[in-house]
């Protein structure tokens, strides 16, 4: 039995598609045709964001690539210095502006500020979705408590929280919390920026299986109903990394997996972005 190719969201009946393609390390000279590449390849789910300078890439590769708007799934993201009211509504214009579309998928706060309060933050990102310049919204970065607080204070369902997730890193709290205020997780970094591929475990399942190290870290997340997020500018390896949903790993496979995490995992780690650190 295989994953399906889709994340239901519980809050609102509908879909993520459950292995996307990340644009984040692209930052702003990404060509169109890299996007072209993901779309054709089978990607239906973009990840963009503000800070990234990669959005009108983005759009114009949706539009280039001839699929119909309503099949592909765009997330963006509102960075952590236009939290405040005023801010948030600009920043979300700027991104349709530089996409070219009139609405969102998915629109998420990129990371949480110390210095702005989430009862500023949480209707600003409420009113994006109220206006119909996104269809659903979520957060990123978020700890077990600030979850907990973001969800209290957003007058509208959130629907998906984003964070690093991969072999290497202890997100069991995390995943809990997502799970508890039921919550789609997205996977950012979930190759370990290219830190896994010398994995001893993760080159020994992947010899005896014929597969890359990238597809079996890809499907270990697809398996736990993460979906991962992967990215890479050669055509041939965006394809690689979506072909994850013809095989399945053993239960034994999933735990040494899952045994790989350590103290040091951490890839993104910002000094002083998340209030109150990681724990």
């Amino acid at each position: 039995m295989t994953a399906p190719m889709t994340l239901p969201i519980a809050r609102q009946g509908n879909a993520i598609p459950i292995v996307g393609f990340g644009t984040s390390p692209l930052t702003g000279g990404m060509s169109p045709d890299i996007v072209v590449a993901a779309l054709k390849a089978g990607y239906r789910h973009i990840d963009t964001g503000r800070k990234y300078g990669t959005e009108g890439a983005v759009g114009d590769g949706m539009r280039a690539s001839g699929l119909p708007r309503e099949d592909i799934f765009l997330t963006t993201k509102v960075s952590h210095e236009h939290l405040k009211a005023d801010d948030f509504a600009k920043s979300v214009d700027a991104s349709l502006a530089a996409l070219k579309l009139d609405y969102i998928d998915l629109l998420l706060i990129h990371w949480p500020s110390p210095d702005i309060d989430m009862k500023v933050t949480m209707p600003a990102l409420a009113k994006a979705k109220q206006q119909g310049k996104a269809r659903m919204i979520g957060v990123a970065n978020f700890t077990t408590r600030l979850l907990d607080e973001a969800v209290a204070a957003c007058p509208e369902p959130l629907v998906a929280l984003q964070a690093e997730y991969h072999p290497f890193l202890d997100q069991t709290k995390l995943l809990a919390a997502a799970r508890r205020h039921k919550l789609a997780f997205i996977a950012y970094c979930p190759l370990g920026r290219g830190r896994l591929f010398d994995d001893p475990v993760l080159n020994d399942i992947a010899k005896a299986r014929g597969r890359s190290v990238a597809q079996i870290a890809l499907r270990w997340s697809v398996q736990q109903d993460v979906a991962p997020i992967p990215f890479s500018s050669n055509p041939q390896r965006i394809a690689d990394n979506f072909n994850v949903f013809d095989f399945e790993l053993s239960d034994e496979e999933m735990k040494r997996i899952s045994a790989l995490k350590r103290a040091d995992g951490r890839v993104a780690n910002p000094v002083g972005r998340v209030p109150g650190g990681w724990d």
